[in-house]
């Protein structure tokens, strides 16, 4: 963990990406507690020491125009200037994975996957260009593909700042940007435009679909070469499944004259359009899975996570996480768990939850293979994680941590103990929070009466339950069971709290509406 504040706002947490020109963080926007992706770019080290004022405006410039793209297939910028001798760039944080790392676990790249990222890529190009904004680094790795498949650009505007001489090679004869895709015009330093990214869009297809890009070489000047002066290989004769009309069109995206190549991006996905599966193919009757870039073709606006289908019993509850076996692993080097404990506390306290609930998240694996899964500590750990995802929010995440806090603790002092219950409790809120109202409605109804054995030193619990359930009720539709359970629990509410208790008014208030609907 890095610690560095950029601005006095955005807290570095790790490196996700380095260059000889800069860095890329995650990091943590302390006035507003969320995730950014702060990316760092040393002006000397563009500009060779020349020319460093006019870069850094150059860069406030660029970061303005590229702010005003607003599309879902581009990262969103949220804030640009400059730290001591630096520049920073502060962006979204895209979860999901890299092209890059996402053709090397899928080889073969399926063909219909590379027309849908293609055909993803043209609508944000089309966004781009009409700007006009010409990207001028398109390639895998500054592509990302969230877990629902949807396609996100990265780096918008970033390689037109840093591409300040007259010619593509710096002082040191490294190009600016990335020579397996740079098209032929913008190798030599000439004009570009937005027939340049079609050409890396050609690139990066050819990439998808055979397992490499087109023209590739043991240096820059070798590979730059190719792109100036040797045909590509046509897709079929590599992988014979890839439609013709495909093959054609990427053919002439790397063609070496822009005026060759199709007109704009939109031209691009019309062709594209008719290759992309469609809503009404087999393959659209059951829910893709993560990262699955035709998703967004398959099931458009389609929530994310696909859920299972619900029957009778109501909604498969999520299956806990299989716990490793207890040995005495050797101790990885690690965090300082101590201190990461420290450093959580001091985030709650500052009420910067969701930088707190990554450290929790990240010391926990450490903390279980330096002291065992069962250890105390990891306990401890655990305990804290799932009540700041709770607190944070995030539901999803924090119900099986406590369903497996709840087992362990069930196996040391049985089904019954305090603490089980308590954690079971609070997995029910989160399947209600979730809108898992069958699974959450049984488990409460399962839990009450334990909790009822407790009312006579604490009665606020269980009387919190019989709301929860009626509200439940109410929610799928038993209106009648509703009623009974809530007059009941005004009864008894009355008499622990008193009739003008806020918790008394607003069982009233239900009632109240419940009697009219039934009139």
């Amino acid at each position: 963990m890095n610690g560095r504040l950029v601005a006095g706002r955005y807290e570095l947490a790790t490196v996700l990406g380095q260059g000889g020109m800069g860095q890329v963080w995650t990091a943590y926007d302390r006035r507003l507690d969320r995730r950014v992706a702060v990316k760092l770019l040393r002006p000397d080290k563009v500009a060779g020491g020349e020319n460093v004022a006019e870069l850094r405006q150059r860069f406030d410039r660029e970061c303005r125009v590229t702010a005003q793209v607003d599309h879902p297939g581009l990262v969103t910028v949220h804030d640009a200037g400059t730290d001591g001798d630096e520049l920073y760039l502060v962006m979204q944080h895209v979860e999901g994975q890299d092209l890059a790392d996402h053709l090397a676990e899928h080889d073969p790249y399926p063909w219909p996957w590379a027309v849908a990222v293609a055909a993803q890529l043209c609508a944000a190009l089309s966004a781009v260009h009409a700007v006009p904004i010409v990207h001028r680094d398109l390639k895998p790795s500054n592509v990302m593909v969230r877990p629902d498949g949807t396609v996100v650009v990265l780096d918008l505007g970033v390689a037109s700042v840093m591409d300040t001489d007259t010619t593509r090679l710096t002082h040191t004869g490294t190009p600016i940007g990335s020579p397996a895709y740079m098209a032929p015009e913008q190798a030599m330093g000439g004009a570009v435009g937005p027939r340049t990214d079609l050409y890396a869009l050609g690139v990066v297809l050819h990439e998808l679909l055979s397992g490499n890009v087109p023209f590739h070489g043991s240096t820059a000047l070798g590979v730059l070469h190719r792109h100036l002066y040797e045909a590509p290989v046509a897709l079929r004769q590599l992988r014979p499944e890839v439609p013709a009309p495909l093959e054609s069109l990427v053919l002439r995206l790397l063609a070496k004259d822009p005026q060759h190549r199709p007109a704009d991006a939109q031209r691009v996905y019309g062709e594209l359009a008719s290759m992309l599966p469609s809503a009404g193919t087999a393959h659209a009757q059951r829910p893709p899975g993560p990262m699955d870039p035709t998703r967004p073709f398959l099931r458009p606006h389609a929530p994310w996570p696909d859920r299972p289908g619900t029957g009778q019993e109501g909604v498969q509850v999520p299956a806990m996480p299989s716990t490793p076996p207890s040995t005495t692993p050797t101790p990885p080097a690690g965090p300082d768990i101590a201190a990461a404990v420290d450093e959580v506390r001091r985030l709650l306290d500052a009420g910067r939850i969701t930088q707190a609930v990554d450290i929790l998240g990240g010391v926990l694996p450490a903390a279980a293979a330096k002291h065992g899964e069962h250890s105390p500590i990891v306990r401890m750990l655990r305990k804290q994680y799932a009540a700041t995802l709770m607190e944070d929010g995030q539901f999803r995440r924090a119900f099986p941590e406590l369903r497996r806090l709840a087992d362990e603790f069930a196996t040391q002092s049985g089904p019954a103990d305090r603490q089980v219950l308590q954690f079971r409790y609070e997995a029910a809120q989160c399947l209600e929070q979730l809108g898992e109202a069958g699974a959450a409605l049984g488990e409460y109804r399962t839990l009450l009466p334990y909790f009822e054995r407790y009312a006579a030193t604490d009665p606020v619990v269980p009387l919190e339950i019989r709301r929860r359930i009626g509200n439940l009720l109410l929610s799928v539709g038993d209106r009648a069971t509703a009623r009974e359970v809530l007059a009941r629990l005004l009864y008894d509410a009355d008499r622990v709290h008193g009739p003008h208790h806020p918790f008394c008014v607003e069982l009233r208030r239900t009632l109240a509406w419940l009697g009219q609907v039934r009139a």
